[in-house]
């Protein structure tokens, strides 16, 4: 095989490869009052019914895309979504991004959009750490790509 033929081919499998797996785990438990809690982090007290494992979701790679600074300057834009406020990274050409607007719009969840392909979606991107969209951020969870299930998941602990 020729050396041209053979670096083109790793090129191209090494593409395909997904460059990270964001995993989260959703904890489902009965709180003392014997409401149902769902949260990103085990109950202290009352058993957990059930967990679930939101990873490999499918997202579309951001070329360029690395992990976030270590230090954040004066002028880093804020991350974190407000305590119930829903902010999705997206990018025009993503398909997952369009198919998570449409879940978002389908719920009638409204939401804030941040175009990474803008300066500040850019900015703002930069500082996640990310390396694909679309991500959505609501009550202190970050969410890596998208799938029905996972955000069923999310936006049902938001009840």
């Amino acid at each position: 095989m020729r050396p041209f033929v053979r670096t083109l081919l790793t090129t191209l499998a090494l593409a395909v490869v997904p460059l990270a797996a964001n995993a989260q785990t959703l904890y489902k438990s009965v709180g003392t009052d014997g409401r149902v809690v769902y949260s990103d982090k085990p109950p202290t007290t009352g058993a957990v019914e059930k967990t679930m494992k939101l990873e490999n979701l499918p997202v579309s790679v951001v070329p360029g895309a690395g992990p976030a600074p270590k230090t954040a300057t004066p002028d880093t834009p804020q991350i974190a979504a407000p305590r119930g406020d829903v902010v999705l990274y997206m990018a025009t050409w993503c398909g997952y991004c369009k198919a998570a607007k449409a879940y978002l719009a389908s719920k009638g969840i409204a939401y804030r959009e941040l175009d990474i392909d803008t300066p500040s979606g850019k900015a703002a991107f930069s500082q996640l750490g990310a390396r694909g969209v679309p991500v959505l951020l609501t009550n202190g969870q970050k969410i890596a790509g998208f799938t029905p299930q996972a955000y069923d998941a999310v936006f049902m602990a938001r009840r």
